[in-house]
Formats: structure tokens, sequence, C-alpha cells
């Protein structure tokens, strides 16, 4: 279950769990937040499998390494894994929430795109080539998530779609123009690299979810 801003401030009248846990599995989120769901849980938010194919260790290696075909390898090695590896984990995971939960609105939360082609990062950092395959990664992502979300009877978020053009993570990605909504690499704080920030979470997460969930 993903970090969101604290849901008891829009919905008093409700009781909220926070059971998040930045770098966990799909295993991890299994064994350790599922147990927390029971039978009249109504709303369920979650958002994993990034970390089960490396998503985060991707990521810094394409920020260590010189040349763009090592970051590319690796990212095209990630996506390998999410549409082979990630499906049986993710519908076990899905089953195991469902078996909790028989009665919630389950929504499987996308991941958004992390960075602006050709944006305000100029030639520092990563290149072009280096932003489109992590965004490409991304995008494999939830296409799994999608399907997989689809297969259990979930409801998808894509923190990419439309829906309120207000909630778009696309104009807040790293080196966009506006504000940005996802927090770039930080190495005295990695579990917090390439996660939404306070903001993303605000206005761009929430927004697409309560579209969705009221």
């Amino acid at each position: 279950m993903n970090r969101r801003p604290p849901a008891h401030t829009w919905h008093p009248s409700y009781a909220f769990v926070e059971a998040s846990c930045s770098g966990a599995t799909t295993a991890e989120l299994t064994s350790q937040q599922v147990p927390r769901l029971t039978a009249d849980t109504t709303l369920v938010t979650v958002q994993v499998g990034g970390n089960d194919v490396g998503v985060v260790d991707t990521m810094t290696h394409c920020i260590l390494t010189i040349d763009d075909k090592d970051c590319v390898a690796g990212a095209e090695a990630a996506k390998s894994a999410a549409t082979s590896n990630l499906p049986d984990a993710l519908a076990s995971t899905y089953a195991s929430v469902r078996a909790k939960a028989p009665n919630a609105k389950v929504v499987v939360v996308g991941y958004p795109r992390l960075y602006t082609i050709g944006g305000t990062c100029g030639v520092f950092g990563l290149s072009d080539t280096e932003r489109t395959a992590l965004n490409s990664l991304a995008d494999t992502l939830d296409s799994v998530l999608a399907d997989q979300a689809t297969r259990a009877g979930f409801t998808f978020l894509d923190p990419r779609a439309a829906l309120d053009p207000r909630a778009a993570f696309a104009p807040h990605t790293i080196c966009s123009h506006a504000e940005t909504w996802v927090t770039s690499l930080e190495w005295d704080k990695i579990n917090e690299s390439y996660h939404p920030n306070k903001a993303g979470h605000r206005d761009g997460y929430l927004p697409l979810l309560t579209a969705l969930a009221g």
C-alpha cells in the first residue's frame, strides 16, 4: 500500500489504516500488510511491483553509469522481469487482498513517468536516452499492473491519465518547467528517491483516487 495524504482530513467519518512500507515487494506486502485488512474494509489502495523488478536499483545504476547503453540495458532487463515474472506475483498478491477484504473496492495505483524529455535538466545528470528508457520502464510496469488489476476485478489508477488536467503528472515530472511532483535521487534518503513527493500525492494521486473512489 502506497503512502498518501492523511485521508482522514478529507473523510473524517471514516477510519483509515496506513500500512505502507517503502521498498516492499509483493511477498513482503502479502505477509506484512495484507493481514491488516478485515472483512469490513471498504476501500484498499495498493501500489507494488516496482521493487520486485529492481526499479530503484535500475535508476541508481543509470545515475552511476557513463554509457547510455548500460542504462538502457538495465531498463530492458527490468522490463523483461516485469512482463515475465511480475504477473504471477501480482495475481497472488491481489488474490490475498481479495480474500482478506472480500467486499472492498480495490484500487491498484500505477507508477508515474519520472522525466520530461527535452526539459529543464539540460546536459546535467541523465541523458534524454536514459530518461526515455526509464519512462518506458514505468509504462511497462503500468501495463502489467493494469492487466492484472483487470483480471482480479480491481480498478487501475493511471497517474498518466488526464481524468482531471490539474491532476495529471505529465507537467510535473523531473526536468519539467513546473513544480516537480516526483523526488529525484537522494543518496541520504534512497528509499525516498523516485517516489511522488507531498505535492505529488496531494495534487497528483488524490484527485485521481477521489474520482475513482469518491
